[in-house]
């Protein structure tokens, strides 16, 4: 069972980016999933949290700015980025509480850059 993170990339201020993360692997069901991100030198913050049923959080500065998707059928979260800003720079991770046949757990993808520059 694995989480793979992608879509992350360099965009100017003011661009946009989606972020995807799929799970695979012998899954019974998936809970919660969540976007964190951290930046160089700070600690790992939440971005944006999901449930299984649609219902969503966001960091106060993700708020009308960043969207939180799923689509249960692929076993994929999203993240779109929209008017990203410098400060939005940092290591993208994506989490989700998963069920196999074994346990529920969290399980963490491996991080997708964002750069936000100029």
């Amino acid at each position: 069972v694995q989480l793979q993170a992608s879509g992350g990339g360099l965009v100017q201020p003011g661009g946009s980016l989606r972020l995807s993360c799929a799970a695979s692997g012998s899954i019974l069901s998936i809970n919660a999933m969540t976007w964190y991100r951290q930046a160089p030198g700070k600690q790992r913050e939440l971005v944006a949290a999901i449930t299984s049923g649609g219902s969503t959080n966001y960091a106060e500065s993700a708020k009308g700015r960043f969207t939180i998707s799923r689509d249960n059928a692929k076993k994929t979260v999203y993240l779109q980025m929209n008017s990203l800003k410098p400060e939005d720079t940092a290591v993208y991770y994506c989490r989700a509480l998963m069920t196999t046949d074994r346990a529920t757990r969290d399980y963490w993808g491996q991080g997708t850059q964002v750069t936000v520059s100029s």
